[in-house]
């Protein structure tokens, strides 16, 4: 007996034996996982719009007043300064100082008033202020297209806005420091570079967080920061009355928002999922939900659109293993070109989007013409336009966005070419003023609505490029804007009427986005809309 105990106890695997349940213990199944899209978490469990989501947006969005500062701030800065008579060979009522004697006048406020002024560029020299206008619209566009895919790419939402804010900070201060003609034209390109990409960044990151149902209403709402931009900026002019200083005060609020928002602010969820990074995607969906007052169970996670097709076979992955292992999905303009779906989309965004901004911008600067003060006119102006992101805003998610598109666009044609055929004497003045302020209410809707529309019909691995070429198109409709107005009489709102009404047209050959999710790839998109 005593030898059965010993060679029991020198085997060890005996010994185990004697310890171990005669039943194993049957293996725990891996906690079940909920795969979602972004809009179906946000919708199910993080909520829509919550207070994450409107201080994100509200924070986000103050990029637009910075875009509006280094946008309009051309129109102070290079305005022509009225002129006061010295002697003999001045006559006050003179609208210009063209057929002036040398040494008769003087410019009110000295020559560092503005840039005309400074350098003299007016009469024959006149077409340089155009042309300043022209190049910064030129950069605009091309920065739109290099930080859309850079912002989709490596950069990010968060890093391409961060570069764009300083470059338009460093920028803006050298250029109240040129030392010469040739040398403000070069920083104002530059600055157009820059400023080209905050926009559609700051639009993109504002709005990608929210949920289906409220992102219409939101993304409409930026505008109103723009407006408000530039609003601010005539009260900015107002006080400072020469160039250099305008120049130095409208750029002192980007370094204010690279010091005190930016680092406050989240990267988007979608841009994270898209590249791989599916743990700070989470991270931030997690941030929401516990924001918004809502919880997000731990075995919920997030996939992408043409993840659906393979989710069951997904299912037996580990959780974080998945976690570890996912790919990043790129894409660029080269994609959205092959694919026939996108390829029609974006032509016809590019154009739509070139027409609008030919009206908005040409409407805008004849605004200017109605030789009343420039302050009061750009507040005007900037007022004027907010009623219609309102009555946009409302509308849009009620009617759609293809109405709202071809209705704002035609409304704004209608009207201009009501002004186009009224004279410009008498009380036809004030009629065709009415019609100017009407056709840019129904264009600020459109140009509104159109960063939407645009954001919608594409997806996420290449939404920023594609709207960086939208943008692109929109800048080049404004670079050549100024040559419009410089026809004068009725061809303007010719002109416009033309670009509004075809820009309607163009729009019927749109899908209507209202209600539909937004895809995050293209094969995600292709299987949603039921393309092979």
């Amino acid at each position: 007996m005593n030898m059965g105990i010993s060679t029991s106890s020198s085997d060890p695997g005996n010994g185990e034996s004697l310890r171990s349940p005669l039943l194993s213990p049957a293996k725990q199944p891996p906690a079940e996982q909920e795969k979602l899209l972004v809009d179906d978490m946000l919708h199910k469990y993080c909520g829509e719009f919550g207070p994450w989501q409107l201080r994100h947006f509200v924070l986000t969005s103050l990029a637009w007043a910075l875009e509006a500062f280094h946008t309009m701030v051309m129109i102070f800065a290079d305005r022509e300064p009225e002129y006061s008579c010295l002697g003999q060979g001045c006559d006050p009522g003179e609208k210009t100082v063209c057929g002036l004697e040398p040494g008769s006048w003087a410019w009110t406020g000295g020559d560092g008033s503005s840039t005309v002024s400074q350098w003299g560029l007016f009469c024959e020299e006149k077409y340089k202020v155009g042309l300043v206008q022209a190049l910064f619209f030129f950069g605009c566009m091309i920065g739109a297209g290099v930080f859309g895919h850079l912002s989709d790419s490596r950069l990010g939402r968060k890093g391409s806005l961060t570069v764009v804010c300083m470059m338009n900070a460093v920028f803006g201060c050298l250029t109240a420091f040129s030392p010469n003609y040739s040398t403000y034209v070069l920083l104002r390109m530059l600055t157009g570079f820059s400023t080209g990409g905050v926009g559609l960044c700051a639009f993109v990151l504002a709005t990608e967080p929210v949920g289906p149902s409220k992102r219409g209403a939101a993304g409409m709402s930026t505008f109103y920061f723009f407006s408000t931009g530039i609003a601010l900026l005539s009260g900015i002019a107002y006080i400072f009355q020469t160039w250099r200083a305008l120049y130095i005060a409208s750029s002192i609020p980007s370094i204010l928002f690279l010091l005190i928002i930016l680092p406050f602010l989240p990267e988007s969820p979608r841009w994270y999922l898209v590249r791989g990074n599916l743990n700070e995607a989470m991270k931030i969906m997690r941030a929401i939900a516990k924001s918004n007052g809502r919880h997000l169970p731990d075995g919920v996670v997030l996939m992408l659109d043409d993840e659906q097709e393979n989710d069951a076979s997904n299912d037996k992955q580990n959780f974080k293993e998945e976690l570890a292992t996912k790919e990043a999905v790129t894409g660029s303009v080269i994609d959205v070109i092959k694919s026939p779906l996108t390829r029609i989309r974006l032509f016809l965004a590019v154009t739509i989007n070139f027409l609008c901004s030919v009206v908005y911008y040409g409407i805008s600067l004849n605004v200017v013409n109605l030789q009343t003060n420039l302050y009061l006119n750009v507040l005007v102006n900037a007022v004027a336009e907010m009623p219609a992101f309102t009555i946009t805003a409302v509308l849009l998610d009620k009617l759609g966005r293809k109405p709202m598109t071809i209705g704002t666009l035609w409304f704004s044609g209608f009207f201009c070419l009501l002004g186009s055929l009224v004279k410009n004497n008498g009380i036809w003045k004030i009629v065709r003023m009415i019609c100017g302020v009407m056709g840019i209410f129904g264009v600020a809707g459109t140009y509104n609505l159109l960063f939407i529309y645009t954001t919608e019909l594409f997806p996420t691995v290449v939404r920023n490029a594609a709207l960086g070429c939208a943008t692109q198109a929109a800048q080049l409709g404004a670079i050549l804007a100024p040559f419009v107005v410089v026809l004068g009489g009725w061809l303007p709102f010719a002109v416009f009427a033309a670009c509004g009404i075809i820009g309607g047209l163009f729009a019927f050959y749109l899908p209507e986005t209202l209600n539909k999710p937004l895809y995050d790839t293209m094969a995600g998109m292709k299987e949603g809309e039921g393309v092979v």
